[in-house]
This record gives C-alpha cells, sequence and structure tokens, in this order.
C-alpha cells in the first residue's frame, strides 16, 4: 500500500514536468504542421486563413488550404537535393576530419611533451567560440583573397591565392566547421586514451610491439566506443549548421536543409513551404538518427 503511495505521489510531482515539456515540444511541432498545410505568405497574408476562423478554412473563395502541395513543391525543387546533397557532404566530410584528427591529436596529447597543458588549452578551446564569430574570423581574418592569412601563406609560396567563397564554398565551411568540432572529437578520444588499461601497455611495450600494430590492435578498439559516441553527437549537430553557411554567403552553393528552409521562410516569406520544409527535415533527421542509433547500439552492446 505504501508502495502504491510512493509511486502515486511519485508521479503528482512529475507530472507538471512531463506536460511542460511535453507542450514544449509539441506545441511548435503542431503549429508547424498546421501552417505547412496552409498557403501563407508574408507578402500577402490572409486573415481569413486563421485557427480562430476555421470555418473559413474551408471556403474555396479564401484559397486558405494547400494540403499537400507545400510539401509538393518543396520535394520538387531542384535546390532540395543540392542541399540534401551538400547537407551529406559536410557531415562526412567534417566527421572524417574531426575523427581522423582527433585520434591523431589524442594520440599527440597523451605523450609527455612540453607545455602539453598550453597545448591542450589551445586545441580544445576553438570548440568554445560561437559559430557565428568563427565564420566572421574565417572569412576575414583568414580566408580573405587579398588580406587574409591563407592569400599571404599562398603569395609566399608563389601561388594564387584562392577566393574560397566563390570557388571552394563547400571546401571552405567544411574547413571552418571542422575547426570547431576537431577539438571537441580530441576531447572525448583523450579521455577514452587515458583510460587504457596500463597493464596493457606495459605488456605491449615488453613484448616488443611496433607502434603500428599497438595502435591498430591495442588503442583502435580501445576507442571503438568512443568513436561512436562522437560520430552520434556531430551527426546530430551538423545537420543543423547554419550561421556559417549565412554568415560567409555561401548559400548559393554550399545551402543545407536548414539554409534551405530559411531560404523558403524569410526570403521568399513563403511561411506554408518553409513550414513543409521544416517538416520534411525533421522526418530526415528522424531517419538518420535511427540508424546512427541501431549502428551504435550494436557497437555498444559488443
Amino acid at each position: 500500500m505504501a508502495t502504491q503511495q510512493t509511486r502515486a505521489l511519485g508521479r503528482i510531482a512529475v507530472a507538471p514536468s512531463v506536460i511542460a515539456l511535453f507542450l514544449w515540444m509539441i506545441v511548435p511541432l503542431a503549429m508547424t504542421i498546421w501552417f505547412s498545410l496552409l498557403r501563407y505568405n508574408l507578402l500577402d497574408p490572409n486573415p481569413a486563413c486563421s485557427p480562430l476562423t476555421p470555418w473559413a478554412l474551408t471556403d474555396p473563395a479564401n484559397r486558405c488550404l494547400a494540403g499537400a502541395s507545400n510539401y509538393y513543391y518543396f520535394l520538387t525543387d531542384p535546390a532540395f537535393f543540392r542541399a540534401i546533397g551538400n547537407s551529406l557532404q559536410l557531415v562526412g566530410w567534417v566527421l572524417a576530419i574531426s575523427v581522423i584528427g582527433g585520434i591523431l591529436l589524442a594520440l599527440l596529447l597523451d605523450q609527455a611533451i612540453f607545455g602539453r597543458n598550453i597545448v591542450r588549452l589551445m586545441i580544445i578551446a576553438p570548440f568554445f567560440v560561437m559559430p557565428t564569430v568563427s565564420a566572421l574570423v574565417w572569412k576575414n581574418m583568414m580566408m580573405h583573397p587579398v588580406s587574409g592569412f591563407l592569400a599571404w601563406l599562398f603569395q609566399l609560396f608563389g601561388l594564387q591565392p584562392i577566393d574560397w567563397f566563390a570557388h571552394a564554398p563547400m571546401t571552405a565551411i567544411v574547413i571552418m566547421v571542422a575547426w570547431q568540432w576537431l577539438p571537441f572529437a580530441t576531447l572525448i578520444l583523450l579521455t577514452a586514451l587515458q583510460s587504457l588499461d596500463e597493464e596493457q601497455k606495459e605488456a605491449a611495450e615488453m613484448d616488443g610491439a611496433p607502434p603500428l600494430s599497438y595502435f591498430w590492435h591495442l588503442v583502435l578498439p580501445h576507442l571503438a566506443r568512443p568513436i561512436t559516441v562522437v560520430i552520434l553527437i556531430e551527426t546530430i549537430f551538423l545537420l543543423n549548421v547554419f550561421a556559417e553557411i549565412y554568415v560567409t554567403g555561401s548559400g548559393g552553393r554550399a545551402g543545407n536543409m536548414p539554409f534551405l528552409v530559411y531560404q523558403y521562410g524569410l526570403i521568399s516569406n513563403d511561411i506554408g513551404g518553409a513550414s513543409a520544409g521544416g517538416i520534411i527535415a525533421v522526418i530526415l533527421a528522424n531517419i538518420v538518427a535511427f540508424f546512427l542509433m541501431r549502428m551504435i547500439g550494436k557497437n555498444l552492446e559488443a
């Protein structure tokens, strides 16, 4: 009896938080679905298309309901497939750079080098820079075709500087985002590397294991689970990259799904199309998360 009362009191105590969280999640989603079914443009708003006057929505004269047409136009837009391709490229390249670079940096920082603490601080620092600030620094100080550091470096070796955002915008975005996420992967992998059993290290040293074999048979299997966690977390956030593309003006050729939704909503003022794009983006992200969780779950259980 006491147990049942305790459970009931626990549910009552937790209920306000659960209800608030549910409303915080479901209300924006419901409103997005609602607007995705309407013909709603900010430049030509139709006052009849309001949830406060539901009887006016079905009136053919008002032309409020768009049905699935917003989804159709978004899915058949050539920019949609380009955005999907750019999103996959961005996620793939940044994951490859951050995981491989993170492993190499973690191995370096695990050694007893001079000034190791300062080096660790410098490597981890980029992760705490805001994306907007990072994009401005890279755009104006590093990748500027005239006064940027990379332009000076190219000229120093007698090469022609590259106008990154005109000729290689996707490469520029990948470099910027990878620079910001590489410290995260390094930190996670370094923490895992330091938990490696000292007895196994000593046994490998006593057996005279070559460095490559030591890494391949001892270090890499130990890092398998942290790597899967890094891939999962980074993929979730990389699918939402927007500030770097917006600030650098690379959306024409390097625009991903979030940028395409922004173009529909705040450039074309098509709230219905932008809402449909947002729902499609949520569905695609959940599909990716589903398969990632399945693969990572198998890895973690192994």
